[in-house]
């Protein structure tokens, strides 16, 4: 059969499947196009083209913006409330405050439980509320019975209503009261949740709208002809979904910040619910425009009964032997629907060649991410610990949890200049900044951030009245007495902090939705969200660590893993980065052995 290297124009024919071709990048792409309404026309690269022309995103479709907008105004309300929550657990209510407002002088507060319990509650929302948990739940659904687009319209609806339960924890009568805690931790589970739900759901489906799946060749107005990546086009997708994700957490943090200090904390959980009422109504405005994928049933066992068919007879006494026949190069081969002759094919087997091979990438990405709890224990320290230590040094009137902010507007400032010139100056350059790459260098960036608040903290100890006793310095009056330092020194570790999200929080995304199946997205995106779940249940091993006089010693680890373990992370996948270009050209597989067409079963 001829191939689509050879023929540069679309076939008509329809192709037919080989499992000895699943291994090779050229033979992979040059599978028969079949007419599917979205690649009709286009130019594919010869296989020389490939070598030798500079690759480029394409266009984002105008359905993923409308989508970024409902991710917007939920992290608006999810960071807007969020970023309270450390002062409205470690310090007390101020003395005549009915809201727990600090104004001009003294420092907000309501439950007054101390910096460890903040530590622990945050870190618990991390592991719950943060939706890292929950995401398993909301990806099955999704993937099983109600399809993304209806499984985050009842998350929408979830969290509202934890929402509500939390400013109810905060208003005037109840905040004086030992029933706020309740009402607090009621409010986060149920936000977790509805969160949950949301999360795993909506960065599948923004990536969704985009439908291309090949490469194709495009000439630009100044004679060059270059190919058009969609495996960068999704990568742009999400640079910009996190763009949206920050205007939201930066606005909603910012005004949030003030809006606690100076009014009370019913005013700072009031604000982002009613911003929150935007998703339900741009939701239903885009429910005709945006691409659904249906449910697909219980994808996940037949995945599973998979990988246990292909584990048949690798079985060993001997657990070096184990090892190695389960990871074996012709592992997955046996399992192909193309090996099984006759009676020996089983009936749950109804998929074809190409979606052992999706499996087989998502597994691969699957073990990517079992590195990332070490990062996200990393990138933790932002939500909670350096809020602690912003509090004591001088702030000159700026509330000490502001400087939080100082990490999205990084991020607004930096993910265009990393997509418009930083990432395309690499390309022209000739070199490959690959997915695999850029989480290493967020693994090193992030160690940075430590060795930065690690030294910054060092210096607190050495300049504060009460030396390492700093969060609990007070005079006679009890006015707190704080580092002279200025806060904003903190600055090189938030920004530090943002570089590595750009490298590996938003190829994480990436990573996730181009290596799943088609039909398991949403799962493989619930796994990658799950590791943050997995830091946070590290991190309650390192609470201890986080008060005085051991803050530097919290810094110091924090940063030692994060290097470590990127040097470490980089050597087991390097051979995985090589494949890069293999594993994102694979064709979408099917369940039911019918030619593939990559927008089958997508609706309207």
């Amino acid at each position: 059969m001829d191939s689509v290297n050879n023929d540069r124009r679309p076939s008509s024919e329809v192709q037919v499947y080989s499992s000895e071709k699943a291994h090779s990048s050229e033979e992979n792409d040059s599978l028969q196009y079949v007419p599917d309404g979205i690649h009709d026309g286009l130019e594919f690269p010869t296989e020389e083209e490939r070598r030798t022309l500079r690759r480029v995103a394409d266009k984002i479709p105008w359905n993923a913006y409308l989508i970024a907008v409902v991710e917007l105004a939920e992290r608006f309300s999810f960071y807007g409330s969020s970023v309270v929550f450390t002062n409205f657990i470690q310090q007390p209510l101020p003395k005549g405050s009915h809201t727990g407002a600090g104004f001009l002088h003294g420092q907000s507060g309501a439950l007054g439980l101390g910096q460890r319990a903040s530590t622990g509650l945050t870190t618990f929302y991390q592991f719950w509320c943060v939706c890292y948990v929950t995401p398993l739940l909301g990806a099955w659904i999704a993937d099983t019975y109600l399809g993304r687009f209806n499984t985050v319209c009842i998350a929408v609806a979830v969290a509202l209503v934890g929402h509500i339960i939390l400013i109810v924890a905060a208003v005037p009568g109840v905040i004086e009261k030992s029933s706020a805690i309740g009402a607090f931790s009621v409010a986060l589970i149920v936000m977790g949740l509805g969160t949950g739900l949301f999360k795993a759901n909506i960065s599948p489906l923004i990536a969704e709208q985009y439908k291309r799946t090949r490469l194709f060749v495009v000439t630009r107005r100044n004679g060059e002809r270059v190919i058009v990546d969609p495996a960068l086009t999704v990568s742009r997708v999400y640079m910009y979904f996190y763009l949206f994700i920050n205007i939201g957490a930066l606005i909603g943090q910012i005004g949030m910040t003030y809006s606690e200090k100076y009014v009370g904390f019913y005013l700072a959980y009031t604000l982002p619910t009613a911003i929150f009422l935007l998703c339900p109504l741009v939701l239903w405005y885009g429910r005709t425009r945006y691409i659904r994928s249906p449910p697909t049933g219980s994808v996940l066992a037949t995945a599973l009964r998979l990988w246990r068919f292909a584990a048949r007879g690798r079985w060993s006494v001997n657990p070096v032997r184990t090892f190695r026949q389960l990871t074996a190069d012709d592992f997955w081969e046996s399992a192909k629907p193309s090996r099984q002759v006759g009676e020996a094919r089983p009936a749950w087997m109804t998929f074809d060649d190409n979606w052992v091979d999706e499996v087989n990438r998502g597994l691969k990405a699957c073990t990517v991410f079992l590195w990332y709890p070490i990062y996200w224990l990393t990138y933790n320290q932002l939500n909670n610990n350096l809020t602690s230590q912003a509090a004591t040094m001088s702030t000159h009137g700026v509330p000490n949890d502001v400087l939080s902010n100082l990490d999205p507007f990084a991020l607004i400032i930096f993910i265009p200049i990393c997509d418009l010139v930083i990432y395309p100056g690499l390309r022209r350059a000739g070199i490959n900044f690959s997915a695999l790459k850029k989480i290493t260098a967020g693994f090193i960036a992030g160690c940075g951030a430590m060795i930065w608040a690690a030294v910054v903290q060092h210096y607190i100890y050495k300049t504060n009245p009460c030396h390492y006793s700093a969060a609990t310095c007070v005079d006679a009056d009890k006015v707190a007495l704080v580092s002279p330092l200025n806060v904003w020194i903190q600055t090189g570790s938030y920004i530090l902090i943002a570089f590595s999200e750009i490298f590996a929080s938003i190829t994480g995304l990436e990573y996730a939705f181009t290596k799943a199946p088609v039909n398991m997205r949403s799962l493989v995106m619930a796994v990658f969200l799950f590791t943050s779940a997995v830091a946070s249940a590290l991190g309650e091993a390192f609470v201890a660590l986080a008060a005085d006089p051991l803050l530097v010693w919290n810094y110091g680890v924090m940063g030692v893993l994060a290097g470590v373990t990127g040097f470490i992370f980089w050597f087991a996948v390097r051979g995985l980065d090589a494949k890069e270009d293999v594993l994102n050209n694979l064709n979408g597989g099917r369940l039911d052995n019918r030619a593939r067409v990559t927008t089958e079963g997508i609706e309207r």
